[in-house]
């Protein structure tokens, strides 16, 4: 069971660091904590060095998105908090993804510090083919998350953010060349709260995936360790 867990990130959706710290203590042996925009901008960088130090790996998504120089210079400041993962979007564009990888390499080397895992997001878990056709982009979502796939490749990034929907398709296209993590997971029985495009984490195993992104059915448990263990179960 512990093999799964560690395939598991626990997104932490709350501003509260007390509430946070009390979520990392409960649960063991996951490969990461996921600590986002809302508690960053709540807490800054000493609440995320509070999650870190308990010995926690700490998936820092920002999701940085802006002209190279920009992306360059947040992330640099982001290493400063020694992030297992972090994420930049793939709509970016080339220049900007490997000036990314290409500072966060430099950096890590200088500093001597592991390099963390700079993951690619392609669509969102939010979107669905109704919400992209709006957005004047033509095409179905899968065949945009191939493209972007296709880009994290080319610009060198180790992972990518994509999801569970078109993750067997994905990793078909991809092979063993990036690492795919993906949200909008609900064990069976879970509600699918503001996710249009979930699946099961037995399923998103079977399809691919090596990470999988589970917040609330985990969190807001009676007993997040028990909920998570029942989740490896399932798997």
């Amino acid at each position: 069971m512990s093999n799964f867990s560690k395939k598991i990130i626990v997104a932490i959706d709350t501003i509260d660091i007390d509430e946070a710290l009390s979520i990392s203590s409960m649960i063991k042996n996951v490969g990461a904590f996921k600590l986002g925009l809302e508690f960053f901008c709540a807490n800054g960088p000493q609440g995320i060095h509070k999650i870190s130090n308990t010995g926690a790996n700490i998936f820092l998504d920002l999701k940085f998105h802006d002209i190279p120089n920009t992306v360059v210079g947040a992330l640099k400041a982001s290493l400063k908090l020694h992030p297992y993962m972090l994420t930049v979007h793939l709509s970016g564009g080339l220049n900007m993804l490997r000036s990314s990888l290409e500072i966060v390499e430099d950096y890590c080397s200088k500093m001597n510090i592991p390099i963390p895992l700079i993951l690619g997001v392609s669509v969102l878990t939010s979107i669905d083919q109704s919400d992209f056709s709006s957005l004047g982009i033509s095409g179905k979502v899968e065949d945009q998350v191939k493209r972007l796939a296709d880009l994290a490749i080319n610009s060198g990034l180790g992972g990518m953010v994509c999801s569970a929907k078109e993750l067997k398709t994905i990793r078909t296209h991809v092979g063993e060349k990036l690492k795919l993590i993906t949200p909008g997971i609900r064990p069976l029985g879970g509600e699918a709260n503001d996710q249009k495009r979930i699946v099961t984490p037995s399923q998103a195993v079977k399809d691919g995936a090596d990470y999988l992104v589970i917040g609330r059915p985990i969190t807001e448990a009676k007993d997040p360790q028990l909920a998570l263990d029942k989740i490896c179960s399932e798997i």
